[in-house]
């Protein structure tokens, strides 16, 4: 028999992120607020809310998906550092570049091509 839900639909139909975080007795889990969304996550990596981030894993309860999205946070971090030249911690910037694969405002040559 299944039983009907106590929290509401409409409050889990939204992507939800949570951060894995390395602390020195091993990785966990960060417990978040409900109302942490895309937006709100990368405020709090840019403010140093999190320390040493190793991954992010976004779901979406609902829609019934989750997934790792630490190169798409990744990518937008470095956006944001290289637009607005934000200072930031090293911690944030080792998972950046862990999950670019390369340093952050680096660009990748591309392979020169032969013409003729």
């Amino acid at each position: 028999m299944a039983f009907p839900s106590i929290i509401p639909n409409d409050r889990l139909d939204k992507d939800f992120y949570l951060v894995l975080e390395e602390f020195r007795q091993g990785a966990a889990f960060r417990e978040t607020d409900e109302g942490v969304d895309h937006a709100t996550l990368i405020g709090d990596l840019l403010c140093g809310q999190y320390d040493r981030v190793l991954r992010i894993v976004a779901f979406n309860p609902v829609e019934g998906w989750s997934r790792d999205a630490s190169e798409d946070i990744a990518c937008e971090l470095e956006l944001q550092v290289s637009e607005k030249h934000r200072a930031i911690t090293d911690g944030l910037r080792d998972f950046i570049e862990s999950q670019l694969g390369r340093a952050i405002g680096v660009q990748l040559s591309l392979p020169l091509q032969r013409t003729g």
